[in-house]
């Protein structure tokens, strides 16, 4: 510190005692997860436009990651700090690799003075360390840093999200959402589900009807890749490089040997017809020539397509009727878990041992299980068969939307208040167990066709995401209330540059309004989320039938729907239209509302029409879907329409 600047902190803090003023400490910042140890200082830091991100070490993976955080910085902050390597000053973000065994692999520690020093004893480290950078700095509007020194480590290895892509193609552009909005929370596992079926009672008990999906492109197996959405290989491989780059791993999985309908649709003759199609028939050697082919083809090679460490076989749900189709189930999951074993690859598998409990010996040595569901593979016996596991409890952590069933939206209180993954169903173990290494939370798509959007899936998946982030990473004892921590969540952005919940403002009101719509106009907001409302005042043209109000990359709102020529809208290929069609020269004002139940609309402040969940019913009332019509309003182009459009206005409610 210069003499002038150290003599006039020295002047204040004299004046302050004289007059009887405290400096008041710094409380822990907000943070998510939540930071394990802090000691809080007086004052704050605030960097400048001449704050530059420094490279302490002469480290490539170093200089990445800092070149990393300048860019999501300016994404952020629209400041661009420079990257530079040497000694850092004040006001500077100095980055560093230093040995500390305390602090492990994924560690981090941090301190705020008149510069930032973030070291860790690898680069893992360092990256979460900016992620906690970047939460702190958003949180003001100047981005300042309480002063005071932070260090933070995991309690569990694995923190990860299970997506099902299989019955519900998910859009690679919100996969690669996910991978940044999990790295912004630690979260550093995120598992495909890359292969599944609908439920036949929804289509006509028949499994040729029943939809089913496979969804990576194949060379192998021509034709078998599902034609309503799928991953190239190139678009895979370069999701699972974006992961790496960011310190996730993606886990591909294949599950077999049920759940395999897109299967035997492709080969119906390795389909059982004693157990359901969507079973391999475990007792015909085609089987295992099509599932080595499948396997073989995305493990092959110096560049896989597979490029992790580890790939799920899958190995749930399978009939344990008889004796002789148990074994023959160990018997397939073991040569599965050997053969991803061949190509170098950790096998990871749902847990289902003690339901198909036998004599087959099936291996456990350095293989990962999911444990699920206590009733299918018992937490504690399959430890003590020498399996480490991941605590995906399915009664806590599923969610499968407006199913009726396990969660719509899980209960993050409770989970905030009482769950870690040392609790797996209701067998408690040790916090930091060795042989738990770690946990998941699930999103399953079982109910295909029930008009559930990305969108409503990501309105599912944020909050729990958060939630689960803490209690993965901070353990058992955060300090913040759920109620605190509640409130405070909303505060941080889902991801530099990402806002898959359409947020406009953080608050209520006027989040956006224009005097007129003009034609193939654009407004800078893409989309606005739920809980908002759209009022815009209309005289009516004669509009041709698919004429656009406005679009947004991921939903349509209609003048004129294509079909009927009504008010509507159309998202995830679900066309939802009003009983409300606008006449040529009708001047009127028209509303529309939407939550995460509903889409309603009002015509001149009237309610016209809640499109609210409808229940479906199919085979003569027995079984029955919820169908839901929820819409983002899109925002981001408005269409070729000849209706005068004007006093639009947009509200946050």
């Amino acid at each position: 510190m210069k003499t002038t600047t150290r003599a006039l902190f020295i002047l204040i803090t004299v004046l302050c005692i004289s007059s009887g003023i405290k400096a008041t400490i710094n409380p822990k910042p907000f943070v998510i997860p939540e930071v394990k140890e802090w000691k809080g200082d007086v004052g704050n830091f605030i960097p400048t436009e001449k704050s530059k991100i420094v490279c302490v070490d002469k480290n490539p993976e170093l200089l990445r990651i800092a070149k990393m955080f300048a860019e999501d910085y300016k994404i952020m902050f629209n400041i661009k700090p420079e990257v530079i390597q040497g000694k850092g000053t004040a006001g500077d973000f100095i980055l560093s690799i230093q040995s500390d065994k305390k602090l492990g692999k994924e560690g981090y520690a941090i301190k705020v003075t008149d510069r930032i020093q973030l070291s860790a004893p690898e680069s893992t480290g360092v990256y979460w360390g900016t992620r906690t950078l970047l939460q702190i700095a958003e949180q003001t509007d100047d981005q300042s840093f309480p002063k005071g020194e932070m260090r933070d480590l995991p309690d569990y290895a694995i923190r990860g999200f299970m997506i099902d892509c299989g019955r519900k193609f998910i859009p690679l552009t919100l996969l690669q959402d996910y991978v940044k909005i999990m790295a912004y929370y630690k979260m550093n596992t995120l598992q495909i589900h890359l292969n599944d079926n609908g439920f036949k009672q929804y289509f006509e008990n028949d499994w040729n009807k029943t939809y089913a999906a496979f969804r990576l492109e194949s060379d192998t197996y021509p034709g078998l890749t599902a034609r309503d959405g799928f991953y190239t290989k190139r678009e895979f491989i370069d999701l699972q490089k974006q992961a790496e780059n960011c310190f996730i791993e993606i886990i591909p999985e294949i599950d077999a040997p049920a759940h395999t309908l897109a299967f035997t649709h492709y080969k119906p003759e390795i389909g059982s017809e004693e157990y359901g199609m969507d079973h391999l028939d475990l007792f015909k050697p085609e089987t295992y020539e099509f599932m080595d082919g499948l396997f073989k083809e995305y493990l092959e090679g110096n560049k896989p397509v597979f490029r992790g460490k580890r790939v799920h076989i899958g190995t749930d749900e399978y009939s344990n009727k008889n004796k002789d189709v148990v074994e023959k189930f160990r018997e397939f999951t073991d040569r599965y878990i050997r053969f991803v074993e061949g190509y170098g690859k950790q096998a990871c598998v749902w847990g289902a041992l003690t339901h198909a409990k036998g004599d087959t010996p099936v291996k456990s040595e350095n293989v990962i299980m999911s444990a699920w569901y206590n009733g299918y593979a018992d937490p504690v016996e399959m430890i003590k068969q020498g399996y480490k596991l991941i605590s995906i409890p399915d009664g806590l952590v599923y969610m499968v939307p407006a199913a009726g069933y396990y969660h719509d939206y899980l209960n993050t209180q409770s989970l905030y208040q009482n769950w870690t993954p040392a609790h797996i169903g209701k067998t408690e173990f040790k916090e930091k167990d060795p042989a738990i290494l770690g946990g998941m939370f699930a999103l399953w798509n079982d109910h295909v066709g029930n008009g559930i959007s990305t969108k409503d899936i990501h309105h599912r998946v944020y909050p729990a995401l958060q939630t689960l982030a803490v209690k993965m990473w901070t353990g058992k004892n955060p300090t913040l209330s759920y109620e605190e921590f509640d409130k405070q969540r909303n505060l941080i952005s889902e991801a530099p540059g990402t806002n898959q919940l359409g947020r406009i403002i953080r608050q209520t009101g006027i989040a956006y309004e224009q005097a007129s719509v003009m034609p193939n106009s654009r407004t800078p907001h893409r989309e606005i989320g739920y809980n908002y409302l759209v009022t815009f005042d209309i005289t009516g043209a004669d509009e041709t039938k698919g004429t656009e109000l406005f679009r947004s990359p991921n939903a349509v709102f209609y003048l004129s729907d294509p079909i009927k020529g009504m008010l509507g809208f159309a998202r995830d290929g679900y066309l939802n239209t009003f009983n409300y069609r606008i006449l040529p020269g009708e001047h009127t004002t028209v509303g529309i509302d939407g939550d995460n139940r509903s889409t309603r609309l009002y015509i001149g402040g009237k309610l016209v029409e809640e499109m609210n969940i409808q229940k479906r019913f199919f085979n003569g009332g027995k079984d029955s879907m919820s169908y839901v019509r929820t819409l983002v309003f899109p925002l981001e182009q408005a269409g070729n329409f000849k209706s005068n459009i004007t006093n639009l206005k947009v509200f946050s409610k």
